[in-house]
């Protein structure tokens, strides 16, 4: 019997040094991560907004990552930075959000 192919698991670090493993969203998180995702074309212009999109973003995949911040916005805000956000949206969609076209044929 042929061996199963492990799944890509990551860890990233909090700034509180905490690691946690990350992996693609399962499809039940995925569909409303990618619909929230898909919001960031809409409010490209307004940084604010931008990192609210992100950061709702993130909140859906912690309920998968470390489900007892997924609920404590203020409490995750002070455990990230930007490049740790970024990280966690492309562990959580499956691909390199910097692949603009990969990006661009999600949001539309």
């Amino acid at each position: 019997m042929a061996e199963k192919p492990k799944e890509e698991v990551k860890k990233i670090t909090l700034i509180d040094n905490t690691e946690i493993p990350v992996r693609a969203l399962k499809l039940s998180l995925l569909r409303p991560f990618m619909v929230k995702f898909a919001e960031l074309t809409a409010v490209s212009d307004d940084n604010e907004k931008s990192m609210d999109v992100l950061m709702d973003c993130v909140q859906i995949a912690m309920k998968q990552y470390k489900p007892e911040l997924a609920d404590d916005r203020d409490q995750l805000e002070e455990l990230l930075d930007l490049p740790t956000v970024y990280k966690i949206v492309d562990a959580a969609s499956g691909f390199n959000n910097s692949d603009a076209s990969v990006v661009a044929g999600l949001t539309k």
